[in-house]
């Protein structure tokens, strides 16, 4: 199937974009928040490396300009500079680098919070043998409240450190009003922007973030092992990671034993070798996702979601996710009375979700339709005794 760029499909963008993506010919996919589907740009990215290996050996030279590629379109696609990206193995990788450069003496205070992912939870806790003090922002119940790290955010704290969409629920927090309060009170501001990026406009300069993470593998629509970073410059030379290699150094190929010397850019916080083959994957995703337009998904993201929740609340399913847009991402969660049965019994009718918690996941990409919504729901409405339904 030949390739269809979405900006030259006169009647439908969404659907010309939806024609990449094989597995829409005989599934409903609506699992991007644990992996996007595989498109054939990206499939053709894999092959194209293959053949590379096949035909050169080791084309090393090739192989990291593509890394490049990489870090600069994916630092357009959040309005920075590409030195300020690190191109890592995964967003744990990134965060280790950069906690093992921070100094925990005078603020040791790290504040994360009840919604974040556990690797971040994880990695700040093992910082408490350097000196770490973590402290949580607490939810209530599906809600994290601004109020919640107002009361932790203090003098003494060096960074805040939380989701920008909750992978439990898909509640989204207001980066913005963050930033002013990190800011406000001292401190620097880092956003896990995993369960967000490839469906909505990121400006880290607008939004006044200091440090951002993401991974390829979910709505960037690339591949398992490639991840970024992002540090605003002027902070890129306060930190000198611990957790460092070979591709830290200022002359990668200097192939200096004995003398440490970080790079200038944010490429200090990578360490060993790129992940070549996700590379080659993950670079066309970008570039489809960019031609496209974030804002173009954003608002087609959006219209859908508000499909599925004024559908799932007219049949009293139990919603998870704030219905407000503002204060959600491009994932719905539904209370489920047995989640296993629920997405199997989906995945017999061809409708592939995922879940967390307890709950259904229903995820939205731009190559989801009405059509995909609408079927759920029906399918929902055959398994009452599977999805939970709101109290009276």
């Amino acid at each position: 199937m030949p390739e269809v760029p979405a900006s030259t499909d006169p009647q439908n963008g969404a659907l010309a974009f939806r024609r990449q993506f094989p597995i829409f010919n005989d599934k409903i996919y609506l699992s991007s928040c644990s992996q996007g589907a595989l498109s054939l740009p990206v499939q053709a990215g894999i092959e194209e490396f293959v053949e590379s290996w096949h035909r050169f050996g080791n084309p090393w030279d090739a192989w990291v300009e593509r890394m490049e590629a990489l870090r600069v379109e994916f630092a357009r696609l959040i309005n920075a500079q590409p030195g300020e990206v690190a191109v890592t193995f995964s967003v744990s990788n990134a965060l280790n680098s950069l906690a093992s450069a921070l100094n925990y003496q005078d603020r040791p205070r790290v504040v994360t919070s009840d919604f974040d992912f556990p690797t971040v939870g994880h990695i700040w806790l093992a910082q408490q043998r350097r000196g770490a003090e973590v402290v949580f922002a607490r939810a209530e119940a599906h809600r994290l409240a601004m109020t919640a790290f107002e009361a932790v955010v203090d003098a003494r704290t060096a960074l805040v450190s939380t989701t920008h969409v909750c992978y439990r629920n898909g509640f989204k927090n207001n980066v913005s009003a963050l930033a002013e309060l990190a800011h406000e009170r001292g401190a620097q501001l880092l956003i896990d922007a995993y369960q967000s990026m490839g469906t909505q406009p990121m400006d880290v300069k607008a939004l006044d973030v200091d440090i951002l993470v993401t991974g390829a593998l979910k709505y960037l629509l690339g591949s398992p092992g490639v991840a970024f970073m992002y540090v605003r410059r002027e902070l890129i030379e306060r930190f000198e990671p611990s957790d460092s290699g070979w591709f830290a150094q200022e002359n990668v190929f200097a192939y200096d034993v004995h003398h440490l010397r970080y790079a200038p850019e944010a490429r200090r916080f990578e360490t060993g070798s790129p992940p070549v083959p996700n590379v080659y994957a993950t670079l066309p995703a970008l570039r489809m996702i960019a031609e496209v337009g974030l804002d173009t998904i954003e608002e087609h993201v959006r219209g859908l979601a508000d499909r599925f929740i004024a559908g799932a609340a007219d049949r009293g399913f139990e919603l998870l996710t704030p219905t407000a847009p503002a204060e959600r991402g491009p994932l719905v969660m539904l209370g489920a009375s047995d989640a296993s049965r629920l997405l199997e019994a989906l995945a017999r009718q061809g409708i592939l979700c995922s879940t967390r918690d307890g709950a259904l996941r229903v995820s939205l990409h731009y190559y989801n339709s009405a059509g995909d919504v609408d079927a759920v729901l029906t399918a929902l409405d055959g398994l009452p005794d599977l999805v939970s339904h709101q109290p009276h």
